[in-house]
């Protein structure tokens, strides 16, 4: 099976130590020994992207009109929260506390791999979200992506 390794996949659940570090899972970190950007994502988790996949989201970004109220507010909630972390020689990067904060982190993480990002969630959190869509998920009828399923 030849697997595409520009994307993420997969559900890891390392622990958060008494500094805010995480350890990232082993098969993640040779894409993101340069570093990662991490930010507020949607349902409460963070995103993080690699450098290049958060500026090619950012020129995506630049490209929307400003002048949409809702364009501001999302464009402030992301960048506003944004860090750019760079891996220690233990594979363990800082989660600063405004993002520890939003995602409510404890202890226990889940990382999740979502395609060019990563989520980082409480693991409490994920089991609930994945529970409560995993129904929905099968239940799925419509097409989400016409012409793909």
């Amino acid at each position: 099976m030849n697997v595409d390794v520009a994307h993420f996949f997969g559900t890891f659940t390392p622990k958060l130590d008494d500094k805010g570090r995480l350890f990232l899972p082993a098969k993640f970190r040779p894409r993101l020994e340069n570093g990662v950007v991490l930010t507020k994502g949607q349902e409460h988790c963070i995103f993080g992207w690699t450098p290049e996949s958060f500026s090619s989201f950012t020129d995506r970004m630049k490209d929307t009109p400003f002048t949409n109220k809702q364009v501001r507010y999302f464009q402030r909630m992301l960048y506003a929260s944004a860090s750019s972390e760079v891996p220690d020689k233990q594979g363990r990067i800082a989660i600063t506390p405004v993002l520890r904060e939003w995602a409510q982190l404890g202890r226990d993480c889940a990382v999740i791999g979502a395609m060019d990002r990563i989520e980082i969630w409480d693991a409490e959190r994920w089991e609930a979200f994945n529970a409560e869509q995993e129904e929905a998920f099968s239940d799925m009828s419509d097409e989400v992506m016409p012409g793909i399923f």
